[in-house]
């Protein structure tokens, strides 16, 4: 459980990386489109696990890649905004967010099932009307 410390400095540091991707997306990354999900910050603030969603992006292992080779001038940038703030940048680690692509999918499957109507003559129904 995140304690009210942990979820204030998870919110500020998802809002200032938001806004660091934004800068840094055009000449960094390819013009992607680069949302930070959700933040975790382990108790002592010493490392934060960043979860990224992409857009306009094919190949995203390719990207991730790249955000983590790129973890050095994404801290210094970040420590830039929260110096007054925090006393030391935690240490950042990054994930991609599958969650929006995997609910689609499951949305999909839902919305293509093929559920026959009820039918009054099915044996194995009457035996639970009866009941």
């Amino acid at each position: 459980m995140e304690s009210k410390r942990q979820k204030k400095y998870s919110s500020l540091f998802q809002k200032d990386l938001g806004e660091i991707f934004q800068q840094l997306s055009k000449d960094h990354f390819k013009g992607a489109f680069i949302t930070v999900t959700s933040v975790k910050v382990t108790p002592d603030l010493g490392m934060a696990k960043v979860y990224l969603s992409f857009l306009l992006v094919k190949d995203k292992e390719d990207l991730l890649l790249d955000i983590q080779n790129s973890t050095k001038l994404i801290r210094q940038k970040l420590g830039t905004k929260i110096k007054n703030q925090v006393r030391k940048v935690p240490e950042l680690l990054f994930f991609y967010d599958d969650t929006q692509e995997v609910a689609s999918k499951v949305d999909q499957l839902f919305e293509n099932l093929n559920i026959p109507p009820e039918d009054d003559n099915d044996d194995y129904l009457k035996d639970y009307k009866e009941e």
